[in-house]
């Protein structure tokens, strides 16, 4: 593919996206590269709906192939939260700092064994002609009563990576690229792309 646009502002997320993307698309762009990008409100009740709707808005647009991803933490102990809410848990213009410690405040009478949350990712894929696809990966964890890690953002210093005893900020971008819920979503778009590649090779 000869250009994508990414539809996120998030330097560390696009940064893991043109990491891995790297040989399959000549050209990865992203909505900070566009001074007027529209702002996507993300009002869906869904990582599938949020997805969406910021792909086919990119898409809209550009005028090129759009890949946008919503992911988030969901905390079992905490009903699925935050969720979709990941990003503005503590607020609607909340940082990682202040998400970080509601977090570790909303899980501080739960037992060690009781931690188990996830990280999933939707990507969705819109071409300008109307085509639609989801990919979705998942990653199973802990969370941490304080962080651990310089690497990676969001909640990935409380993120304890099951089958590892490190954090997800502790893990390398290599070994996060291989695991991590955006990697495996990722992955299934880049075998997507692998077969739209064959296919039009044979025609």
């Amino acid at each position: 593919m000869k250009e994508l646009i990414v539809a996120t502002r998030n330097k560390g997320k696009i940064h893991e996206i043109a990491a891995l993307l790297a040989g399959l698309v000549d050209q990865v762009s992203c909505a900070a590269d566009y001074a007027d990008f529209p702002e996507t409100i993300e009002d869906g009740a869904t990582f599938e709906e949020n997805a969406l709707k910021k792909a086919r808005e990119a898409a809209r647009f550009t005028g090129l192939p759009a890949l946008a991803d919503d992911s988030g933490l969901t905390v079992d102990a905490l009903d699925g939260c935050p969720g979709v809410f990941s990003a503005r848990f503590a607020g609607e213009h909340a940082g990682d700092a202040a998400n970080n410690a509601l977090l570790v405040e909303k899980c501080q009478n739960v037992p060690e064994g009781r931690r188990q949350a996830a990280f999933v990712c939707v990507v969705a894929f819109v071409t300008p002609e109307g085509d639609e696809r989801l990919f979705t990966g998942r990653i199973s964890g802990q969370i941490l009563s304080s962080a651990r890690g310089e690497g990676g953002f969001g909640y990935d210093p409380l993120f304890l990576v099951d089958g590892f005893e490190r954090s997800m900020a502790e893990l390398t971008l290599e070994e996060k690229n291989r695991i991590s819920h955006r990697a495996q979503a990722i992955g299934a778009f880049m075998e997507y792309l692998h077969t739209m590649e064959l296919v039009n090779n044979a025609d």
